[in-house]
């Protein structure tokens, strides 16, 4: 193999390798945002106000044979 074979797989190699850097870090970054959006909308939905003149026992199971 000659030098400018190695030179070019050299850079080749390190080209790569920057760019899955640069790809995980985008990623990260939009990750980011999401994490932020969903924490403001959540932070956003009003309380529910506590169910007035209900038996104490509604609420309590779940029909999981429906």
């Amino acid at each position: 193999m000659n030098m400018s074979g190695i030179d070019r797989l050299a850079t080749s190699m390190a080209e790569t390798g920057i760019r899955q850097e640069v790809g995980a870090a985008v990623l990260k970054k939009a990750q980011d945002i999401q994490k932020s959006t969903a924490t403001q909308l959540l932070a956003a939905i009003p309380a529910m106000p506590g169910a007035q003149n209900l038996p104490a026992y509604l609420g309590n199971t779940i029909n999981t044979k429906a």
